[in-house]
């Protein structure tokens, strides 16, 4: 069953109770990471494996998202600015004890390419809270060949 969760903004990035950073450097472009993250949303289940559908919404100013599991998010894209951040918010989530998510991604240029980073920051109840420090390593490690994936995808498209 849908639930409403907490209408965050940015700032949420600062004060949320349980705030999960990763990051990688990938050869690809900060550019073509963003295009792949914003405007070829149902091509993330091709290299971001938990994801198993994602469609846009609102005439592009939303996303639905599904997660292997059954998790399901209803999302609001709070910032698209090319090519250096993307966030969103989850408005409606099936997640018990999860009150406010908000995600957050930072390309930033390097020598070689971009520095991707995540930032998943989360209110819940506390079973959620420990439940998601529990699976931090996961997290990132699901981020991590995401991340590679993506970078293999855009390298082989534009070869």
């Amino acid at each position: 069953m849908a639930r409403r969760l907490s209408p965050v903004g940015l700032d949420f990035l600062s004060k949320a109770p349980l705030c999960l950073v990763f990051a990688r450097e990938i050869s690809a472009s900060p550019e073509s990471v963003h295009r792949a993250l914003t405007e070829d949303v149902a091509s993330l289940p091709e290299w971001f494996r938990a994801v198993t559908f994602a469609r846009p919404t609102q005439d592009g100013a939303g996303r639905e998202v599904k997660l292997r599991g059954g998790v399901h998010f209803e999302e609001t894209i709070l910032v698209s600015k090319a090519p250096e951040e993307y966030a969103y918010r989850v408005d409606t989530t099936n997640t018990p004890g999860l009150r406010a998510l908000l995600e957050e991604w930072r390309l930033t240029p390097t020598a070689d390419g971009t520095r991707v980073q995540w930032t998943f920051a989360a209110d819940g109840s506390a079973p959620f809270r420990f439940a998601l420090r529990l699976g931090r390593a996961g997290l990132g490690r699901a981020f991590r060949d995401a991340v590679s994936t993506l970078d293999r995808r855009l390298a082989s498209a534009n070869a």
